[in-house]
């Protein structure tokens, strides 16, 4: 029997996230969930702030228990002053809100305009918090809603620990997807091949570690995203003696070696880190690469700090036909996360 096709053989590819959105995807946050212990009350008005920001550029899809937690979500959104215009609620139960990881990943043919969903196995960062069911039923559950093909690759990928320029390149880190807790039966090789095969590239880069208190083992999109084809922005610590410098300095130093699929060197964009985020006397990892590019906004999170102002002016810089807006993050940065790891997108 011969093996299906995959979708790189069909045509598809995963669209670079500047390009054309139909929606962003978010998962209302449960007050029962473990992300946020005794913050909870804090968050709703941090997603109220970030669908007031998206709505004027696209709909906002939001992933709810049922239909008590929509009443519930609506009254949020509504109380925090988010117009629901927009915002489409489907009840897709999942336990925690990290869409980005437990979300459907798009791809696109890029010559039919076909849209098709690729469903990864998701286990919660190697099974770091169980349980972890019916998040990973969410990218099935979209994919019928939109009535669109879904390919299975059999392998666990998060959504944040990969980032693509739309054209056959993708970076990862070593950290995140060669560690034994994800596919220990599959060869950094297997893995490779699996990724060109379901999202359409054809070159893969790979940084080193993630930052201090990242429990995703080291997702790139802490670290190091596209922001154009051969263009990535890049975090990147200056103080010797805090514990991010080396792992960044690393990080660093590899993308100075790297080019993209057209053998093109990259041009970086160093970030600034934030001064260190702590909550409970535990360092969370904070960054502004964490942040999401939307129709029209790119959304970037600030920790109430000086650096703030000065990781929006470089976005903003390269970012000339959209608004680079800064969201208080810091209520996030306690559940590990922050705007990127929360949004999925739709491509158009």
């Amino acid at each position: 029997m011969s093996e299906a096709p995959t979708p790189a053989s069909l045509g598809f590819r995963m669209p670079a996230e500047w390009e054309s959105h139909a929606a962003t995807w978010l998962t209302w946050p449960r007050p029962e969930g473990i992300s946020f212990p005794d913050i909870h009350e804090r968050i709703p008005p941090v997603y109220a702030k970030l669908i007031e920001t998206l709505a004027p550029h696209e709909d906002v899809c939001v992933n709810v228990w049922d239909a008590d937690a929509e009443a519930v979500a609506r009254k949020a959104l509504q109380a925090n002053g988010a117009s629901l215009e927009r915002v489409r609620f489907h009840h897709h139960q999942a336990y925690e809100p990290w869409c980005r990881d437990h979300g459907p990943i798009f791809i696109r043919n890029a010559e039919t305009g076909e849209r098709a969903v690729t469903d990864w196995e998701y286990n919660a960062w190697g099974g770091k918090y169980p349980p972890f069911d019916l998040d990973n039923e969410v990218p099935a559950k979209i994919a019928g809603l939109r009535g669109l093909k879904r390919f299975v690759p059999g392998m666990v990928l998060e959504g944040g620990s990969i980032d693509v320029n739309g054209g056959g390149t993708l970076l990862t880190t070593e950290s995140c997807l060669l560690n034994p807790n994800r596919n220990p039966g599959l060869s950094k090789v297997e893995i490779e091949e699996r990724l060109k095969a379901f999202l359409g590239v054809t070159k893969i880069l790979w940084l080193g570690d993630g930052i201090v208190g990242d429990d995703t083992d080291g997702h790139v999109d802490d670290l190091t995203r596209f922001i154009a084809p051969n263009v990535v922005a890049t975090a990147v610590e200056e103080d010797p003696d805090d514990v991010n410098c080396a792992a960044l300095q690393d990080n660093l130093e590899r993308l100075r070696s790297m080019t993209d699929q057209a053998g093109r060197p990259l041009r970086i964009v160093e970030l600034p880190m934030p001064a260190p985020v702590t909550f409970r006397g535990e360092r969370l990892p904070a960054s502004y690469a964490n942040f999401y590019i939307a129709n029209g906004v790119v959304i970037v999170p600030t920790y109430r700090c000086a650096n703030d102002a000065k990781a929006i002016e470089i976005l903003q810089a390269e970012f000339p036909d959209r608004r680079v807006a800064g969201i208080d993050s810091t209520d996030l940065a306690w559940g590990f996360g922050s705007f990127h790891c929360i949004t999925q997108q739709e491509p158009g």
